[in-house]
Parts: structure tokens; sequence; C-alpha cells
């Protein structure tokens, strides 16, 4: 190979680098400013924090009062707006109940989506199954199944579950 030729594949690989980098570099601008990006962001922090809060929100530990006020301050951090005051005014009389019941429930979500999302409004609704398992002080334990629709509203320490109705489960008839 002559000196030349040597020295015009340096330069096209050199150009061919420059182009690779100035490339990226371009698409990179693109999908960090893309609203689609953004979007998906926002669909995938509400839902990971409905499951969380939607979980907690039907899991207590009825051993003790300590432990139901525990439990109730964490219903009270995983809900907002009408949900969250709802529970405060009722937190006396469901403390003593839940603690005289002395049942534990862990609440697991089997499965989620998002049936709606308004980052504008900072709203969204999830639908959710629940698999409750409980175990009361004396007697069997069980799980029970149950489904939800839960109106999510953005805070600052993310989203909280705002309203939730239980969905009746229907005969299939």
């Amino acid at each position: 190979m002559n000196p030349r030729t040597k020295s015009l594949s340096g330069w096209a690989c050199m150009l061919a680098a420059v182009l690779v980098c100035a490339f990226g570099g371009w698409s990179y601008a693109q999908a960090r400013g893309d609203d689609t990006l953004a979007y998906a962001k926002a669909r995938d922090a509400a839902i990971a924090d409905g499951r969380r809060h939607l979980a907690r929100l039907n899991s207590m530990d009825g051993g003790s009062a300590a432990s139901v006020t525990s439990g109730h301050a964490a219903w009270l951090a995983a809900s907002t707006g009408p949900l969250r005051d709802r529970l405060e005014s009722t937190r006396k009389k469901d403390t003593a109940r839940l603690t005289e019941d002395g049942a534990t429930a862990r609440g697991k979500v089997t499965d989620a989506a998002l049936t709606a999302l308004d980052e504008r409004a900072g709203t969204a609704a999830l639908i959710a199954t629940v698999d409750v398992e409980i175990t009361p002080r004396t007697g069997k334990a069980g799980t029970q199944r149950k489904r939800f629709e839960a109106t999510l509203a953005r805070t600052g320490d993310g989203w909280k579950i705002k309203a939730l109705d239980a969905i009746p489960v229907g005969s299939g008839g």
C-alpha cells in the first residue's frame, strides 16, 4: 500500500467515526426529548407506585395495637385526597377493631394495568387483581382474590391512591 492510499484510508476511517458519533449524539438528543419516552416513564412510575400502594392497602398485621398503628400509618402513606381523609377519619375506630380482630393480612398484586394516564392533570386509573393471604388469630388461614379499580394522583412523593373501589367478580352467567 502506498503512503497516499494509507493516508486516504485513515481519513476515511476518521470521517466514518465522526459521522457515527454525530449520528449517535443526534439520536440521543432526539430520544432524550421524546414525548413518548417521557410518557412511558410516567406510565411505568404510576403502575409501579400503584401496585406497591395497593398491596400496602391490603396488608395489616393485627397482632398488637402497635402493629395496627404502624399498618394504619402505612395506609395513610399510600393514599392521598379523599381516600386518605376517610382513612384518617376512621383511624381510631379501625385501630380498635383491627387490634381486637387480631388477623394478619398480606396483599400481593398479581396483575395490574393502567386504563388511563393524564400526565398534565397528574391522574391515572389502575385496575388490578390482588391475592390477600389472611391469617386469623384463631381458625384456618386462607387466600382471597380481589379486584380493584384505583384512581391515582401524582404527589411530591410519587403516585398515590386517591380513590379505591372493589370490582365485584361476575357470576359468569
